[in-house]
């Protein structure tokens, strides 16, 4: 699946809960409808990213395990 984004995010080598704390900043300057991609590596995001969106109500497009790489694509509400 190729899904394109507006924004991309690098936090890797970020520990928790500082991956959560960047997207969270970045999506405050996205407007409604725009995809956000995020590059962690950091476990916890495993778990903390689907919770932050069920939250917020942001729509967890896809998200993929490579290795130690975590990677996901989050629509913003």
């Amino acid at each position: 699946m190729s899904i394109d984004e507006d924004v991309y995010v690098d936090t890797t080598g970020l520990r928790c809960p500082e991956p959560l704390m960047v997207v969270r900043n970045k999506m405050m300057d996205m407007t409604s409808g725009q995809v956000i991609k995020v590059l962690a590596t950091d476990p916890s995001t495993s778990w903390d990213f689907p919770k932050f969106c069920n939250f917020l109500g942001h729509e967890l497009l896809e998200k993929n395990q490579n290795d130690d790489q975590y990677t996901y694509w989050i629509k913003k509400s």
